[in-house]
């Protein structure tokens, strides 16, 4: 008995002295991803004279805002010197419908490729699967040739079609594999009661899709705000997005290099997709599991 209790100390004591361990390199492993961003934060909110005699690392002596006001209604893009706060609106005229369509359409078409089975549909969903696979830049040239024949070359909304197009490749899969997991029963004795294809959907399928949708949400803003390849390749002008934007000022030098204003510049950026995942982000792993047993 007592080489029981003495085990069970000894045990106890490892698996202490290793959770310890563990905890010791999560924590380095934060600090480190966490410094840059930490270092853009700090820089953001000093002067310019202070970041050229003190240091990354060092706290701000005196915290001011001038630089994010400044990158907000004065930075210059290019040779406008707006700020970019047009840029930013840009990004989410763009983002928003695009991610609402794309998002609208994957459930369609994940809906009728599991429940509404037809002729050639694993056909149809290998080949939606495949876009998946294919790099930015092959599609270039032949999205920018359909976007000038359809008049939308330069502008916002031919952006929206760019992203509609690529994401429903994605969104098809999420929905597709959700529905998966719902039994077949629910629809086919929707369809005994007389229900239709879109009353299905709208009454029973898409009312339980919460979780799915919020992946797909999630998903499809981080990578159309994020895109910076398309932004760059099918927008010019006021109709830029915001990192087409913030490209052009860290890249544009006039006079002193302003890295206050650049940091606040970045951060002023990546701010709504990080708020995305703050807020949201827990409800996006549980999306991504909901469907993963089905039954």
């Amino acid at each position: 008995m007592a080489d029981i209790q003495h085990y069970s100390h000894d045990t106890g004591w490892k698996n202490t002295i290793l959770r310890g361990l563990l905890y010791l390199v999560l924590t380095l492993f934060a600090i480190y991803y966490l410094f840059p961003l930490f270092v853009m934060i700090s820089t953001s909110l000093k002067s310019l004279s202070e970041i050229r005699e003190g240091s990354l690392i060092s706290l701000p002596r005196v915290i001011t805002f001038d630089a994010w006001t400044y990158a907000w209604n004065e930075a210059c893009v290019g040779v406008e010197c707006s700020g970019i706060k047009i840029y930013f609106w840009n990004s989410v005229k763009m983002a928003v419908p695009a991610v609402l369509i794309s998002t609208f359409l994957g459930a369609i078409n994940g809906y009728a490729l599991t429940k509404w089975r037809f002729k050639g549909a694993n056909i149809v969903f290998a080949l939606l699967l495949f876009g998946c696979f294919i790099p930015f830049q092959v599609v270039l040239l032949p999205m920018s040739m359909v976007l000038g024949k359809l008049g939308l070359a330069s502008s916002t909304s031919g952006l929206v079609l760019v992203h509609v197009v690529y994401g429903l490749c994605f969104t098809t899969l999420f929905f597709r594999n959700y529905y998966v997991s719902i039994p077949d029963e629910l629809v086919k004795a929707a369809t005994i009661d007389g229900a239709g294809f879109f009353t299905i959907f709208w009454r029973i399928i898409l009312p339980i899709s919460t979780p799915i949708i919020v992946v797909s949400v999630i998903w499809q803003f981080t990578q159309i705000w994020n895109d910076f390849l398309f932004g760059a390749s099918f927008a010019s002008g006021d109709n830029a997005p915001m990192t087409v934007a913030l490209n052009n000022i860290v890249n544009t030098t006039t006079g002193v290099k302003q890295y206050n204003v650049d940091m606040a510049t970045a951060l002023l950026t990546g701010l709504p997709t990080l708020l995305v995942y703050v807020l949201a982000g827990k409800y996006f792993v549980r999306g991504l599991t909901a469907g993963s047993v089905k039954g």
